[in-house]
């Protein structure tokens, strides 16, 4: 847990503490390790040869998934959107021993029809497939112990509580997962930053998950902080990216940097009260900024 104080958290009298999840592993690095938790102990259970699961050429859910499959003696499948082509994630990929097949993006998008995954366990019989960005119902409950996790540092910070949760969303498992945990604790709110447009139907995934999870499709909220398209960068995105990492904490553009950015925006304009505590997830990727990092240069020249 990192106490974060900069000066526009000073000047509203809001405190930040960042739950570090980047730090867990240099290869499983953020929540994908614990969204992964119950994928693997489901494969182990069901005796699979291997595991198979979807991305994009700068994955951190695959990059995740393939080193967690190297250590656990599963062969692993990725099934890559776009065309052939090379990036520091595919060569990790590669290096993990991961069997790579690129759908192109059509074929990628494909992916929520039913029945997508039957030609490749026909080639591939017996392997579990995980869900994109390592979601469904057990990626979320993989999560949910993350509430537990917190609550044992708080007395470390000199917090007795704290008020809520920040933190991006991709599918929005990482966040049902926590609305999960928070189901047995205090009911925390959380609040998740949307690192894709509203129309990518996270939204939707949560009350999914937590209906399947039985739990109440409330206590969070969504916020589009997705800047223009899932992907995207700007120059005020990176500028503020690189003076955060200066003052201690690094980021990355596609979820971290865009999440803390729009807690800027709300803490600016009066959306939290002086006093309130939250916790903000580093939900890791800094592994994907690898590619992004000539076009950060670039916006700031």
């Amino acid at each position: 847990m990192q106490p974060i104080n900069l000066p526009w958290l000073q000047r509203a009298g809001v405190q930040v503490a960042v739950l570090r999840l980047d730090l867990v592993d240099p290869e499983l690095s953020g929540n994908k390790w614990f969204k992964l938790a119950h994928h693997l102990h489901a494969a182990h259970a069901a005796g699979a040869p291997g595991l198979i699961s979807l991305g994009g050429p700068h994955s951190n859910h695959l990059h995740a998934m393939a080193a967690a499959a190297k250590r656990s003696g599963f062969v692993s499948v990725g099934l890559l959107r776009g065309n052939p082509r090379l990036t520091p994630t595919i060569e990790d990929l590669q290096g993990f021993g991961m069997q790579l097949h690129w759908l192109g993006y059509g074929g990628y998008r494909e992916r929520h029809q039913p029945g997508f995954f039957t030609p490749w366990l026909e080639r591939y019989p017996g392997y579990y497939c995980v869900p994109e960005g390592g979601g469904g119902l057990s990626g979320a409950l993989g999560c949910a112990p993350l509430v537990a996790h917190v609550q044992e540092q708080l007395a470390a910070l000199g917090w007795d509580d704290h008020d809520g949760w920040w933190l991006a969303a991709g599918t929005g498992t990482t966040l049902a997962g926590l609305v999960i945990g928070e189901a047995g604790q205090a009911r925390r709110p959380v609040y998740g930053a949307l690192a894709g447009p509203p129309s990518h139907g996270v939204a939707q995934e949560v009350c999914r998950l937590l209906k399947e999870a039985g739990i109440a499709n409330d206590g969070y909220q969504l916020f589009d902080a997705s800047r223009g398209g899932f992907g995207r960068f700007d120059e005020p995105l990176a500028r503020f990216l690189f003076e955060t990492e200066v003052a201690g904490l690094p980021l990355e553009p596609v979820y971290t940097a865009k999440a803390m950015m729009a807690l800027r925006l709300h803490v600016e304009r009066g959306y939290f009260a002086k006093g309130t505590r939250l916790i903000f997830i580093h939900t890791g990727g800094l592994q994907g900024r690898r590619a992004a990092q000539t076009q950060l240069d670039e916006l700031l020249r």
